[in-house]
């Protein structure tokens, strides 16, 4: 993997950060240069004027002249005092993305960093050693105590899962503590895990539309080109694209036997749309803070200058997280409705739940409270956090955008859109499985969804009794989180 500063994705951080191992990466010379240079500027600067954390306290400390003669003492207090991260550990997958993500802004060369931290923490990537890191401590203007924890593990003071090998303590002077922690690298790793999860999430969500669309004899009308010409919302073009292949309707039109379809269906492109946008927007924000030169004082070395700014404050990320979990819990409402039209025997010509018992068979009544559980979950974390703020630091730092909150709750909502979707796609495979058995209609050509039907009969229990369906739900959970099933 070449790494050098600029060109860094949200995508591929999330490829990296969930294949465990050594990573054979490569730093670019050019940007190595640009991290010495910076160094050398930060320091000689710390001797001309006042410089933001490296000859000054930190926060409301920032009148606060530092000993000259204690330059690694300051430093090194300084990582002490901001590792108070507590909470739960972060997972492998979420340090490995924090470190990648941390070690290409800092090739950026705006931090000031001595290289041979650069050094060490590149070491931690390659060979997959990752620090312990507490998940408490950042309100979304600087990951200060999970970042502090990397560091004070990289200066030989903080524990490891796994220990570089060969690793040795780097020296920390007052100019690499505040330089190293001014980053939002760890928000960012969360989000972009998340953002991953529902790039795959919302792929797979046209698959099961497009089962419960068989299975319910949708109409073809509101998904024909000329109907999103007139209104050409990029994703929401896209997805009605996307569902007009799935079905073969470019070949052979199927014919619905409605007029209309009830909003699960016929509002899908224009639902899902706006989902497919916001991630887009969220990945275009991402990538910019991945490769960003963000630490607070930036050192430019082409001025000559250290600049003190606000950079640390990550209101885009915020507000990018924010509007994805609004529009993906629409997406999932729109599943939890489609599963009630598939227990619907007006809908599906069916019995009521997909029953296939003596009188009073159940069939899948419970998918749709575990639908509505999760459902639940998921509108509680999709709450906007661009809502709150906070002022700490003795009323210095008052304002919060609380992008870390907001990636947590991506996350979250990732997790339950994954098993609303999964609980549809159980009940619409069970309903085209009793169809077919019934002796329902074919389609009149084969359809691209045809393929992931197969796979996901493989996979479900074709048992239609009485039965307790939890079994069935993980594994269409992971169908649905499978990048490869919906890609047909």
């Amino acid at each position: 993997m070449w790494l050098g500063g600029t060109s860094l994705t949200a995508r591929s951080v999330a490829a990296v950060a969930r294949t465990a191992g050594p990573t054979d990466l490569h730093l670019d010379r050019a940007a190595l240069a640009r991290v010495e240079r910076a160094a050398r500027l930060g320091a000689d600067l710390s001797t001309r004027r006042a410089v933001y954390g490296r000859t000054t306290g930190v926060g409301a400390n920032r009148d606060e002249t530092a000993v000259a003669a204690d330059g690694a003492g300051h430093g090194l207090r300084l990582l002490r005092s901001h590792a108070g991260g507590a909470g739960d550990r972060l997972d492998a997958e979420l340090v490995r993305a924090a470190l990648l993500i941390r070690l290409n802004q800092l090739l950026a060369g705006r931090s000031g960093v001595s290289p041979a931290l650069v050094r060490a923490l590149a070491d931690a990537v390659a060979a997959d050693a990752l620090p312990v890191v507490h998940r408490l401590g950042a309100i979304g203007t600087g990951d200060l105590a999970p970042l502090a924890q990397i560091a004070l593990a990289l200066a030989g003071e903080g524990a490891w899962d796994t220990v570089p090998p060969g690793h040795r303590a780097v020296p920390v002077d007052a100019g690499d503590a505040l330089a190293f922690v001014s980053s939002n690298a760890v928000t960012l790793a969360e989000a972009a895990l998340a953002a991953g999860t529902l790039d795959v999430v919302l792929a797979s969500s046209h698959a099961v539309a497009a089962l419960s669309y068989l299975a319910l004899d949708g109409s073809p009308e509101a998904y024909a080109d000329p109907v999103h010409r007139a209104r050409p919302h990029p994703g929401q073009v896209r997805c009605a694209q996307r569902m007009r292949h799935l079905l073969g309707m470019e070949r052979t039109p199927p014919k619905g036997r409605r007029i209309q379809d009830p909003f699960g269906l016929r509002a899908f492109p224009q639902v899902n749309g706006p989902a497919i946008d916001a991630l887009d927007m969220l990945h275009g924000v991402l990538d910019v803070e991945i490769n960003a030169g963000a630490e607070n004082p930036m050192i430019a070395v082409a001025e000559d200058d250290a600049y003190h700014h606000a950079h640390f404050h990550t209101a885009y990320v915020a507000g990018a997280l924010d509007h994805v979990r609004a529009c993906v819990h629409g997406v999932a409402e729109l599943s939890a409705a489609r599963l009630g039209d598939l227990v619907e025997p007006e809908q599906t010509g069916l019995r009521a739940f997909l029953a296939d018992g003596p009188p009073g068979s159940s069939g899948v009544m419970i998918l749709e409270y575990m639908s509505h559980d999760a459902l639940a979950a998921l509108r509680q974390a999709a709450l906007p956090v661009t809502l709150g703020s906070a002022v700490v630091s003795r009323g210095l730092e008052d304002h919060a955008s609380f992008s870390t909150q907001a990636a947590r709750a991506t996350a979250e909502v990732a997790t339950a859109y994954t098993r609303v979707l999964a609980c549809e796609l159980v009940a619409a495979v069970r309903a085209l499985r009793l169809r077919r058995r019934a002796g329902g209609p074919a389609a009149d050509a084969p359809m691209p969804i045809e393929e992931a039907l197969a796979r996901a009969e493989e996979v479900l229990d074709p048992r239609t009794e009485d039965r307790p369906l939890t079994d069935d739900v993980d594994v269409a959970v992971d169908l649905v989180r499978d990048p490869t099933w919906a890609q047909v």
